[in-house]
């Protein structure tokens, strides 16, 4: 495999999920998180990417294909997402407002995306197919990088949205969050599996909703945040 279409595919994996991250990184703008914090969120991402692998060939080859396999693969990615980032970033001292739960979550589904959009562009492209490729790159731009921000953003609300309440209330949130991750993002795969031109418009569609509604939620959690602090005051 020639050095070049690993640098293109590389790049057209990590150029969106950079650009979406620094959009991400505007909404805290008032109290940013470390850098460092930020990048190593980001690389537990990517790290994710080769830890599912061998589940995902695992319910593939063992699960009826189409809801249940479909299901479980959502269910695999979005459980280890989640998992990698409360191992190794939500316990630090640098998670200490509500919001940092949304932004670490997310930068981990972005750095997951950038990997697994660089798998996929990479296919095509080790094939000469270059015009696949950029097909291929700003489709998973627009949706799939998308999905994975907005599903990890369900988790990241509901520990948001839990801050400082009971053990047992924050399990019961992150459960609901998880859930709902794992439903948006089977809808999203079933609808793109069916190949026609609907579905994959309403397949967009879906996610453009849930980015809206995730910037709502964001402006929700600020005001809560930092309604009753000086404007200089994180």
């Amino acid at each position: 495999m020639e050095m070049s279409n690993i640098a293109i595919a590389a790049a057209g994996g990590l150029v969106p999920s950079l650009i979406w991250l620094y959009f991400l990184l505007k909404e805290d703008s008032r109290c940013p998180e470390p850098r460092h914090m930020v990048a190593l969120a980001f690389f537990v991402g990517m790290l994710a990417v080769p830890l599912v692998l061998p589940p995902e060939e695992f319910a593939f080859a063992h699960l009826a294909h189409g809801i249940a396999s479909t299901t479980a693969l959502a269910a695999i990615e979005e459980v280890t997402k989640y998992l990698l980032a409360a191992i190794v970033i939500l316990w630090q001292p640098a998670v200490d407002e509500p919001i940092d739960y949304v932004i670490y979550l997310i930068t981990v589904a972005l750095g997951f995306a950038a990997v697994e959009n660089a798998l996929f562009i990479l296919h095509p492209l080790s094939g000469g197919h270059m015009f696949t490729s950029a097909i291929t790159d700003n489709v998973r731009f627009f949706g799939s990088t998308l999905l994975h921000i907005v599903a990890s953003s369900f988790i990241g609300f509901s520990l948001a949205f839990s801050y400082k309440k009971s053990f047992l209330v924050r399990i019961a949130f992150v459960t609901v969050g998880i859930i709902l991750a794992i439903a948006l993002h089977t809808t999203f795969n079933l609808l793109i599996m069916s190949s026609s031109g609907s579905s994959i418009a309403e397949a967009l569609l879906l996610v453009w909703t849930g980015v809206v509604i995730v910037f709502a939620l964001f402006e929700v959690l600020k005001y809560r945040t930092y309604r009753k602090l000086p404007a200089n005051v994180c």
